[in-house]
């Protein structure tokens, strides 16, 4: 018996690992499709919420209705239907991915691997009830936080030990023989339940002492105590998701940013359900109040930025804090073992409902980014609901603090209309139109923000109109690749990323520039509210997809320069910067062109990844590093030129670039491999 119950703990870490590690894998393989924004990620958070909403689903019906022999039979035949499914490859459609963004998500991650993730999501409820029929008297609890902590591990390995040494191939490889390893094991375990007689076994039926020292009841749960179940994994679920997008777009776009949020959240489970008391009740409600309040108050002024070595313990340890909070009240409150399944069906469905709420619902009913205080509002409130019982107190203490909230959510929705012109949001996050009349020589100074992140602006007085500002100086990189690339003659360019569409005003009569551009809303706002495309003497086109699905459907368009510019926002969308995307680009480029990579960046050092994929090119690469100039409207600029052109490289203008050489600690990034660990800067400026 001692080697089934190993045999139990292997099966269930193995598929929560698998469970996990498939995650950042199936999301990354999205970017060239999406995009690489973060709410890639929140989106996939979705799905994958509610795929383990579905394996907790079909666990409770197979558990309740199915005698033990029929679970087996079943989830065997399942097994063997998810190892079918192994290896399906979908290309998605370029409608779906410039309108229907979250639909083209789910319909992609549902094609490649919904059957295997849901056959994975389901093992954990599944396991757990057949451990506590064949193990009577023994908590099966202790499995769910084995299964948490095999989650936090792979998530914790993925970035630090998978992603850096290993090609997409390899991990895809790797992968699925492990899963074919699960799939024998857990049919395995099934088969050797078979015997089992129908329901739980007399060991099953624990006496009342030993419910007692688990804290459960023998009494079916009240509705209060159902609706609970679902409420305090709803919290839980809402503030991973909202304080995630908050980071990414707020106050840091860090690649990577989503890990901490998700291995805190797992966390919480961790140390609730593995059941050895840390969970102390008096403690943990001052604490939460504590941390809730706190960030209530930092949300208050969303024009007070807190430095980021200020911000971001606030949040992560406000998140752990809350969710261990909420996830201790849902482990106070679980049943005994008959009534296990529809404990964690119901906890699934509040997870996912909160990660729904905030990544599909929210783009869609808020037009701008109040998710975080909305989110600390509902917890105040499932806070509420669940201390009712300790008196007025507690009442009068958790409503304060849902006021609170809800006072914080009606100063943003002020904050963000002051100064705004227009605001906009859909899924690839909330752009602003800003106006102002500062600095005094600008005359009216408007900006196109996404999240915290500025994207280009203009100065409308006369001696400004239509220059080019911000990152778009004349001595930038591609300030000089526009203006001596052709000698003064007509000039065919592209450029990735949209913004304002600054780079405009650097066309002349007879010019072509193409923007390639992913977010409808962008160029909604740009020929709205900015003149660089409607007062451009050139030719301007805007092509809306991602950018390499668009030029990848085009015929050679003998470009001079293509400008890359995508880069600043809140993800690095990594394959804009592989060996196969400056293929692409020269496939588009004339005899001598230009390709300017814009990579001015807080958290990334990206020259080493361009040197690389330019140098393995046999192209020449130089850096080109402008400083600001504050009265002018030029930002400190860092752009890296690309090309074959010794006579653009020997112009005195340009004399001052640094030629890079590739580096031996960074690997060139492919499509097939890339790792941002080794270019994160770890001292932000």
């Amino acid at each position: 018996m001692n080697l089934l119950r190993w045999l139990y703990a292997l099966t269930i870490s193995l598929s929560a690992f698998l469970l996990f590690v498939v995650e950042p894998m199936v999301a990354k393989q999205l970017l060239p499709a999406l995009g690489g924004s973060s709410a890639v990620w929140t989106t996939c958070l979705v799905f994958f919420q509610t795929v383990l909403l579905a394996g907790y689903l079909y666990a409770h019906w197979a558990s309740s209705k199915l005698s033990p022999m029929r679970q087996a039979d079943t989830h065997i035949l399942l097994l063997l239907v998810a190892l079918l499914t192994l290896g399906v490859k979908v290309r998605p459609h370029t409608l779906a991915i410039s309108y229907h963004p979250a639909i083209t998500v789910f319909w992609l991650l549902s094609a490649v691997i919904g059957i295997p993730y849901f056959a994975l999501s389901a093992t954990t409820p599944l396991m757990t009830g057949w451990y506590a029929r064949s193990f009577g008297g023994e908590s099966p609890y202790k499995l769910f936080a084995l299964s948490n902590f095999a989650s936090l591990l792979a998530l914790a390995s993925y970035p630090v030990l998978i992603e850096p040494h290993l090609t997409m191939r390899q991990q895809t490889a790797l992968w699925t023989p492990a899963f074919f390893l699960f799939a024998v094991l857990c049919g395995a375990i099934a088969w050797s339940g078979r015997a089992y007689p129908s329901g739980l076994t007399a060991q099953v039926s624990e006496s009342t002492s030993i419910l007692e020292a688990e804290g459960g009841r023998r009494k079916a749960a009240s509705g209060n105590k159902l609706m609970l179940w679902f409420l305090l994994p709803m919290g839980g679920g809402m503030m991973l998701a909202a304080v995630t997008n908050h980071l990414s777009q707020n106050i840091a776009a860090i690649p990577l940013l989503w890990l901490p949020p998700l291995a805190l959240y797992l966390m919480s489970f961790i140390v609730t359900f593995q059941g050895s008391g840390w969970y102390r009740r008096p403690v943990m409600l001052r604490l939460a109040m504590l941390v809730l309040a706190s960030m209530t108050y930092a949300l208050l002024d969303i024009r007070r930025l807190l430095p980021l070595e200020i911000s971001l313990p606030l949040f992560l340890v406000g998140l752990f804090l809350i969710c261990f909070f909420l996830h201790g009240e849902l482990y106070a409150r679980r049943p005994a073992p008959e009534g296990l399944t529809r404990f964690y069906l119901l906890t699934a469905a509040g997870a996912a409902a909160g990660t729904m709420l905030i990544g599909v619902v929210a783009p869609v009913v808020l037009s701008a980014n109040y998710d975080l205080p909305c989110t600390l509002a509902v917890v105040a409130a499932i806070a509420l609901a669940a201390v009712w019982r300790d008196g007025w107190g507690a009442r009068i203490v958790w409503t304060a603090a849902m006021l609170g909230a809800i006072f914080v959510v009606h100063a943003q929705l002020r904050q963000y209309h002051d100064d705004t012109v227009a605001a906009v949001r859909n899924f690839y996050g909330t752009l602003r139109v800003k106006e102002s009349n500062l600095p005094p020589q600008s005359d009216t100074n408007r900006q196109l923000l996404n999240g915290t992140i500025e994207h280009g602006a203009e100065w409308f007085a006369p001696q400004y109109r239509d220059k080019p500002l911000t990152y778009y100086a004349p001595d930038s990189g591609i300030g000089l690749s526009l203006r001596l690339c052709c000698r003064g003659g007509p000039k065919r360019v592209a450029v990735i990323g949209l913004g304002t569409g600054t780079i405009a005003g650097y066309s002349g009569v007879g010019d072509l520039i193409r923007f390639y551009e992913i977010n409808p809303l962008v160029e909604r706002l740009a020929r709205q509210w900015f003149t660089y495309l409607r007062d451009s003497k050139a030719q301007t086109e805007v092509v809306l997809g991602d950018a390499r699905v668009s030029m990848g459907a085009e015929a050679p368009q003998h470009y001079d320069v293509i400008a890359v510019d995508a880069f600043s926002g809140d993800a690095i969308p990594v394959h804009l910067l592989t060996t196969e995307a400056l293929a692409l680009y020269r496939k588009h480029l004339q005899p001598g062109g230009i390709i300017a990579f814009h990579i001015s960046n807080r958290f990334l050092d990206l020259e080493p990844v361009v040197a690389g994929i330019g140098r393995d090119a046999g192209l020449e690469v130089v850096a080109v590093d402008t400083p600001a100039d504050e009265a002018r409207g030029f930002y400190s600029t860092d752009w890296v030129l690309v090309t074959s052109n010794e006579d653009f490289l020997r112009n005195p203008e340009v004399s001052a670039a640094i030629p890079l050489r590739r580096r031996s600690n960074v690997k060139t990034w492919t499509d097939n491999y890339s790792s941002i660990l080794p270019v994160l800067k770890w001292r932000f400026k």
